[in-house]
């Protein structure tokens, strides 16, 4: 998503909105599962594995991020809504490909399809990529618009920009746009990482913004809290469970489990029974070696 000049807060919450609301409507989860016949079903490895291909692709054919983002979420309502055997998995990421580019990029830049066939190295002709396309575009009911996660990550950013202008007071030599590109780039490695399929998008993107945020203002918490409260899910131990992944498997180079965060909600005053959300909590997180 582009951003043509500064955009006021009332636009950019009405924007969110919308995003989320057909987030809602669009969004089924889709957890690959170790297959017991290796010819049966696409394999977590084998979905991580043909994204990167992609990301390759993306840099190869010097295409848009928002192109592989949407790409990626092609393939994913495609594999949930099927059950695609690991032969045919280039075919069905290439031709995810194709469309993202072409309802992306400028004509000029979309990738002659034989070309594609060809220097992608997908293993199937033209006309394989033409079938396949038309099958993903009827199970999607033809549908291919709606907000990826790297969209979300552009509404974020620019609404804690516009909530916080002193953000990104530290980085002088790092303008908003080369900061949210810098971000969408840890984002698309995250997207490779099977395990935050069980989220919402949304949620993804905001798990980085509060990952960055937290290096750069004292009051991160409140901010990330404040644009939680923006979505649907406005639950701060999901958006914390995402941290952990998205630290590990961007930031830190590391399995998930090796991160921990522990969440220590403030107790309400008037009703020590109740945990009080409301209010800035004591966060702290524990690296735990190999």
């Amino acid at each position: 998503m582009k951003f043509s000049g500064p955009l006021e807060s009332q636009k950019l919450s009405f924007l969110l909105e919308m995003a989320i609301s057909r987030e809602a409507q669009m969004w089924k989860m889709y957890v690959p599962k170790m297959p017991t016949d290796q010819d049966s079903s696409i394999s977590p490895a084998q979905r991580d594995e043909v994204i990167q291909w992609l990301a390759k692709l993306k840099t190869q054919f010097h295409l848009y991020p928002e192109t592989l983002a949407l790409a990626i979420s092609l393939l994913d309502r495609f594999l949930a809504t099927v059950k695609a055997r690991p032969k045919y998995l280039r075919c069905i990421a290439v031709s995810c490909f194709f469309l993202a580019a072409k309802t992306i990029e400028e004509d000029e830049k979309i990738p002659v399809l034989k070309v594609l066939a060809r220097d992608s190295l997908c293993g199937c002709s033209p006309a394989e990529i033409l079938r396949m396309e038309r099958i993903i575009l009827d199970k999607l009911n033809w549908d291919l618009h709606t907000a990826t996660p790297l969209d979300f990550l552009h509404l974020f950013h620019a609404i804690a920009v516009n909530v916080r202008p002193q953000l990104l007071a530290g980085l002088p030599r790092m303008n908003p746009s080369q900061h949210v590109a810098v971000l969408g780039q840890q984002l698309l490695r995250c997207l490779a990482c099977y395990q935050l399929l069980q989220f919402k998008g949304s949620m993804v993107a905001l798990a980085i913004i509060s990952l960055e945020v937290e290096k750069l203002i004292p009051d991160w918490l409140a901010l990330t809290i404040e644009l939680l409260q923006k979505t649907e899910e406005q639950h701060i131990a999901l958006l914390f469970e995402i941290l952990n992944i998205c630290a590990c498997t961007v930031l830190l180079n590391a399995e998930p489990h090796k991160t921990i965060w522990f969440l220590y909600p403030l107790v309400h005053r008037r009703n020590p029974q109740v945990l009080d959300w409301s209010k800035e909590k004591k966060i702290s997180r524990w690296i735990v070696p190999n």
